[in-house]
């Protein structure tokens, strides 16, 4: 059995295979083969003194054009079969199956980057966020959490142990625009690690900052979160933060606390509004490497998959003619 692009009967299989449509793949064809000839180049630069062949000498093997090349590693990404069930689908090894996606995610990533959609990892400066997110002015934040399988090491997996999911999972900050765009995909942290505390990590308080001034990353921003963030407004500066009202606790002299019916109409309303964010990351985990629990043990490989996720939703956003 040998998966072919040739074998698939229409759009909706296509997308079903690889996360594209067959025009978003066929656009998306060739920066991937000029990322992948530019990686092969460095790879012979930097081995020229030991190496006999030039760059494409030898053996073709089992993935001989781009577009099979491309299919593979959108098919792994989007169906996350494990290395022995892939080999067989693409009439290979499971070992080489596991070598080919680690030599084209590189390739993958690179092409992203050089399409202009991949987000923000993180910013040095709040000038840096202004000039990153310039002609935006709502910004929708949350965090996103995925499966994990569980670590051997003890303290490993007390720290990727989510109370929240009761699981084992890593999450990423993700900012996005009104338009779905992803615009910062923060990096892989635990499971246990506060969204918000994370945020502060991301975002932190100037050095030499008064205790009563205010972090000025967001200030030109309207700022729209969800309750995980609460306490969010005593440390950043926004030209307005959009949060929920929280339901008081329960107390001897508050036995039935309840919000107003004012404060469940602007819950209701900020909820309408905020969706955008969950939707996006709805968008990025259209892949099922971001949806399955993850089991590759090469190491940051978890922080790279989400990245690429990432970029793959802002692609098709982009061939969609969407902008920020």
């Amino acid at each position: 059995m040998s998966a072919s692009i040739e074998d698939i009967r229409n759009d909706r299989q296509f997308k079903a295979l690889t996360g594209m449509s067959r025009t978003e793949f066929e656009e998306f064809l060739p920066t991937f083969t000029t990322a992948f000839e530019e990686l092969r180049q460095e790879t012979y630069e930097s081995q020229r003194a030991t190496r006999q062949r030039k760059p494409g000498g030898g053996p073709k093997g089992k993935l001989p054009t781009m577009s099979q090349k491309l299919f593979f590693i959108l098919y792994y990404w989007k169906v996350y079969p494990c290395f022995d069930v892939l080999g067989f689908q693409f009439d290979m090894d499971g070992s080489k199956a596991c070598t080919n996606v680690h030599a084209l995610w590189p390739v993958l990533k690179r092409a992203l980057a050089k399409s202009g959609v991949l987000p923000a990892r993180e910013f040095a400066s709040v000038e840096e966020l202004r000039d990153a997110f310039a002609e935006i002015s709502d910004l929708f934040i949350d965090a996103t959490e995925r499966p994990h399988a569980r670590p051997q090491d003890e303290e490993e997996q007390r720290k990727k142990f989510s109370g929240k999911k009761k699981r084992h999972t890593v999450k990423n900050t993700v900012i996005t625009t009104v338009c779905h765009w992803i615009l910062f995909f923060g990096l892989t942290v635990a499971g246990s690690v506060h969204d918000y505390g994370r945020f502060k990590e991301e975002f932190p308080l100037s050095e030499g900052a008064g205790k009563e001034e205010l972090a000025a990353w967001f200030e030109d921003f309207v700022v729209w979160l969800d309750l995980g963030y609460q306490g969010v407004q005593k440390v950043y500066a926004a030209k307005r933060i959009n949060l929920p009202h929280k339901k008081p606790r329960k107390s001897k002299t508050n036995p039935h606390p309840s919000l107003t019916e004012e404060q469940k109409a602007e819950n209701q309303e900020i909820s309408r509004i905020r969706v955008i964010v969950e939707q996006a990351i709805g968008g990025l985990k259209r892949v099922g490497i971001l949806v399955q629990r993850f089991r590759n043990h090469t190491k940051d490989f978890v922080d790279e998959v989400g990245i690429i996720g990432a970029g793959l939703w802002n692609w098709k956003l982009k061939c969609k003619g969407s902008t920020y």
